[in-house]
């Protein structure tokens, strides 16, 4: 399976969520999201109401629930930035950790987790958008949002980048397997430095290759007339439904945003 295949396998499905128009997730997604960051500290109340809808667009999606939880695990590590919290908020101890004499507290962990909550919802709307809707029609969808025309043509080579580099390090590695004679009962190649080193050479071989191609690809784009914004054919208009929809989902999650403070 190609690189492209395999990150746009799940867009093209058939669920209400995938039909929905991009250009009326977008923005809902991005309020909803404002919305749960304007959750209060420890407010596990309206942290739950919140789940709820989050959990119904993810059955809707048919994508799965193992599959959204397995692709929130990637904001894993910048959520832990936030662990350090629990041991400079002062409060009342919780546990102290025996060899570096650090002190938690109730009130750093209460903020911890409930930034690792916040976050964590917040990262599975992200999923069920980039997952049930190709990248070319949230590209369109920010740029009907009046996104500046830059950013957005920097996230779209950046996207299509990753299949360009990612499909030269496959030719590469197949290369130099085809190269590489392997005895049966013999371990192949040589030392760890040397084996850094070939890493090394291979990563400037790929970053040079990439370079190359880069202007390659951008002499042909203005040879088409490329004038930093790509054009489509067609400009469907939205559909009032859709919109409805996704309003209403936003005004779901303020309601029990503002039913929690209540």
């Amino acid at each position: 399976m190609s690189i492209a295949a395999h990150l746009d396998r799940y867009a093209h499905r058939n669920s209400p969520v995938h039909r929905l128009d991009a250009r009326a997730k977008v923005p809902a997604v991005f309020a909803y999201v404002l919305v749960i960051s304007t959750t209060r500290e420890a407010d596990w109340t309206a942290i739950g109401l919140l789940a709820l809808p989050v959990l119904a667009l993810v059955i809707a999606s048919r994508l799965g629930p193992w599959l959204v939880l397995r692709r929130t695990f990637l904001a894993l590590p910048f959520v832990m930035a936030a662990v350090p919290l629990m041991f400079t908020r002062p409060g009342e101890t919780v546990f102290t950790l025996p060899l570096l004499g650090w002190t938690a507290s109730d009130e750093g962990i209460q903020a911890v987790a409930t930034i690792l909550a916040r976050s964590w919802l917040s990262v599975a709307m992200a999923v069920v958008l980039v997952s049930s809707t190709p990248m070319v029609q949230i590209l369109r969808a920010l740029r009907w949002l009046r996104v500046p025309r830059l950013l957005v043509a920097t996230i779209s080579f950046t996207y299509r980048y990753f299949f360009v580099i990612g499909e030269e390090a496959q030719r590469m590695i197949r290369a130099r397997d085809s190269r590489s004679a392997r005895l049966p009962g013999l371990h192949g190649g040589g030392s760890v430095r040397w084996r850094a080193r070939v890493v090394g050479h291979m990563a400037g071989s790929l970053f040079v290759r990439s370079l190359e191609r880069s202007e390659r690809v951008h002499a042909a784009m203005q040879a088409r007339g490329y004038r930093g914004e790509p054009r489509f054919l067609d400009d469907p208009p939205l559909p009032a439904l859709h919109l409805a929809a996704a309003a209403a989902f936003v005004v779901l999650g303020v309601a029990m945003q503002a039913g929690a403070r209540l």
